[in-house]
């Protein structure tokens, strides 16, 4: 009997679980929708490139 009422403990606790990770999943997509993106590929272009190294190691 306690067998039985384990594992529908576990099968419900599964079952609250994906429901609240759909629940989230939801929300952060409406978050994601809602937000208007300026860039076209953002992060593209807003930090400079790594200078060349000198063949003395430093990058100074």
């Amino acid at each position: 009997m306690e067998t039985l009422i384990l594992i529908a403990a576990i099968i419900v606790m599964t079952a609250l679980g994906m429901w609240l990770i759909h629940r989230l999943n939801r929300q952060h997509g409406a978050r994601i929708a809602a937000f208007r993106f300026g860039d076209a590929l953002p992060g593209v272009g807003r930090r400079p490139g790594r200078r060349p190294r000198t063949p003395g190691g430093s990058a100074r």
